[in-house]
This record gives structure tokens, sequence and C-alpha cells, in this order.
């Protein structure tokens, strides 16, 4: 197991690359899901300089989802599927990206000062175990390039023992 992250590379695409094995690493004989999220919430912070915010989101019963590990201010404890951007990423299945948090109906905000925020599912054995979330105090802070980094993120995340 590693103890640490580090990134070589200034742009954003290869610094996803670059943590994806430091993640596997990370989760390598480790079961505790609660730790695994924890990490891997303090790792993607590192990743992400423009993040305010990274959590998990975790489905529980049929229609809601609860916080989970985070780094950064308190946040909403509880979001129904379908409300929000993060209820709104579980309930369609898919990665949202939202460049001004203002513009999206419905938006939930935990903290004022967020402006931006992209959300991407985590699925296991065909269903959506919880949302990886990130928000950033500056507009248009995720794009395309985060989306598709973070997919593999998730990807690896529904790997976990939920």
């Amino acid at each position: 197991m590693s103890d640490a992250v580090a990134f070589q590379a200034t742009d954003k695409s290869s610094r996803y690359r670059e943590l994806v094995p430091q993640l596997a690493a990370l989760f390598e004989g480790e079961p505790d899901l609660v730790a695994n999220l924890a990490n891997a919430t303090a790792a993607i912070r590192a990743c992400v300089p423009l993040a305010s915010w990274v959590g998990f989101y975790i489905a529980r019963g049929a229609g809601e989802l609860v916080l989970g590990p985070f780094q950064g201010n308190v946040a909403c404890v509880r979001i129904a599927l379908g409300r929000g951007v993060c209820g709104t990423a579980a309930a369609e299945r898919r990665t949202v990206v939202v460049p001004d948090v203002e513009k999206f109906p419905g938006h939930i905000a935990c903290d004022a000062g967020s402006r931006s925020e992209i959300v991407v599912p985590i699925v296991k054995a065909g269903r959506v175990v919880a949302v990886l979330d990130l928000d950033s105090y500056e507009l248009a802070a995720f794009d395309d390039l985060d989306a598709a980094g973070l997919a593999p993120i998730a990807e690896l995340l529904g790997t976990l023992a939920w």
C-alpha cells in the first residue's frame, strides 16, 4: 500500500491517468469500503486542484443518497434521487457536468460558495451504488476532460466491496 499520491503531469488528462494506478495501490488488500472511499477523496482532491469539495453520496434504500466520506466544508446529508446534480446523475446513470450551478434547475446549495460541479455515478453489478461529487468555487472548473478522466476512477471504485 502506498501512503501518498504524487503527480508528475501538469495537464488534467495525464494527472487523471496517473491517479488510477495510485488509487488501485491504495485499495490493494484493504477490504473496508469507508477507508477506501476516504483515501479516494484525499487522492482525488490532490489530483484536482480546482476542487473545493470531493466526496461520495451512497445509495441507500430505493430513493435516496446519503453522505459518505468527503473532504471540504460540511455538506448536505441526504439527497433524493432525481434532485440536484447528485440525484440527477444517480437517477439518469450518467455523468453530469455543471459549469454554473446557479443555472442548473433544482441545484441543492450545500456550500453557497460552490460555482461549478461534476458528478459521476458509480455502478456495481448494474446498479448505481454511489456518486462521486466534485465541487469548485470557480465557474466552469470541470469539463469533458474531467468526465473522461473520472470515468475510469468510477469504474475502479465500482469494483470495491459495496
